[in-house]
């Protein structure tokens, strides 16, 4: 598959010249809803589900994320910092490779997005601006120029699929590197990473038959493929397939590894990959459930990393932040200590009387009307009923209670 990929970067910095960052008028502000009270609840937990995990690039910090907002702490653990908090949803942080920058996804606009911040949690910009199409899951381009990240697309049937998009920093609309096959296509694509020479940027898809979406698809077979796509011709390859699938494609900052997620009969496990040999072998299979089988729009399961030095992998399971050897062995847990809070709101409780004597019904089904034109004949609440077609008060037609 060939495009013209090679004017995309070019085209990015075009689009983005003359934007600023699209946080300078936000168009909702979720961490603060007008006449909310929002109530603080304690949280008290040194384990966490669905913890998305990087590591800084001088491999002293890593960045995680816990009940919708980001922490960082040292590599070794410790007490963790919290730098993006709120009602808001806030997930996938990814250093910028200078370490000065943090990208991650959050709905504080009032759509998922792809933001920034310093990595102490100041100054957050809003890079995309989609008001429907949310967009979750970014990646540093090696110059830190740029992010790819996953745009969501449904279909007439609420389901959909992805596409990989490119942006500048300071904003601007994106261009598409990887587009959805059809606008009916309901599989699967996702999980973006730019490959660390910044030629290529490695994704999944799903490659079952078929455009429509299934639920609880056989997750043993060749169900998710990890591509890459060159930036410069539009190549694609197949980079891992096979029994189990591949997913969450992480590469090494060396360029010489490959980590990915497959599913071996109910388990997920940990696999690395040797980009010049294509060896692959798995090094940890303990994982929590992929979401290969699932609907996966916030990433088949959460982000992975490597260390500076390409030996240690880092990842979240059984509720722990882990650290193993990419040559396999035992894995440490990094620990975390979480005491602090998560806001509120008291849900709405409107007054509604369950079963009043009399209410006006609202719906009507399976009009006919009379051969002469005059009548219709319709259904509501389980008896038929008619009236002049021209309007007046419906005439039960049956007596019955049943």
């Amino acid at each position: 598959m060939k495009s013209s990929i090679a004017l995309l970067l070019t085209a990015a910095i075009t689009i983005a010249a003359s934007a600023s960052y699209a946080a300078d008028t936000p168009k909702w502000d979720i961490n603060n809803p007008p006449g909310a009270t929002i109530t603080q609840i304690p949280i008290d937990v040194s384990e966490g589900s669905w913890m998305d995990v990087d590591v800084s690039p001088d491999g002293r910090t890593i960045a995680f994320t816990l009940l919708g907002d980001i922490y960082t702490m040292p590599l070794g653990g410790g007490a963790p910092t919290r730098i993006a908090e709120g009602l808001a949803y806030e997930a996938n942080p990814r250093f910028s490779p200078d370490g000065r920058r943090i990208a991650f996804t959050s709905d504080r606009g009032g759509a998922d997005n792809i933001w920034v911040m310093n990595v102490d949690g100041a100054n957050k910009q809003q890079v995309t601006n989609e008001d429907f199409r949310t967009l979750n899951q970014p990646s540093w381009s090696p110059d830190g120029q740029f992010l790819v990240a996953r745009k969501h697309y449904t279909t007439w049937r609420s389901l959909g699929t992805g596409e990989i998009w490119l942006y500048h920093i300071s904003g601007g609309s994106g261009v598409p590197l990887v587009k959805r096959a059809s606008e009916a296509l309901q599989k699967e694509l996702g999980d973006p990473f730019f490959a660390p020479d910044g030629r290529k940027v490695y994704y999944t898809r799903n490659v079952s038959a078929g455009p429509i979406f299934e639920y609880a698809q056989d997750s043993n077979v060749n169900l998710f493929n990890i591509e890459a796509i060159d930036i410069k011709t539009g190549t694609v390859e197949t980079v891992v397939a096979g029994a189990g699938g591949a997913v969450r494609p992480t590469a090494s900052p060396d360029g010489q590894k490959l980590a990915f997620i497959r599913r071996e009969r109910t388990g997920s496990k940990l696999y690395i990959k040797d980009l010049k040999s294509g060896a692959e072998h798995k090094i940890y299979d303990a994982l929590d459930r992929d979401q290969q089988e699932g609907w996966a729009v916030q990433g088949t399961y959460p982000n992975i990393a490597f260390t500076p030095d390409s030996r240690t992998i880092v990842f979240w399971a059984g509720g722990k932040i882990n650290r193993l050897p990419v040559s396999g062995g035992a894995a440490a847990v990094i620990p975390f200590h979480v005491a602090d809070s998560r806001g509120a709101i008291q849900p709405f409780h409107p007054v509604i009387e369950v079963a009043p004597e009399r209410f006006t019904a609202r719906m009507t089904r399976f009009a006919q009307v009379s051969p002469d034109g005059r009548s219709v004949v319709f259904e509501s609440l389980g008896r038929l009923w008619v009236q002049p077609l021209s309007g007046g008060t419906p005439r039960r037609l049956t007596a019955r209670t049943d």
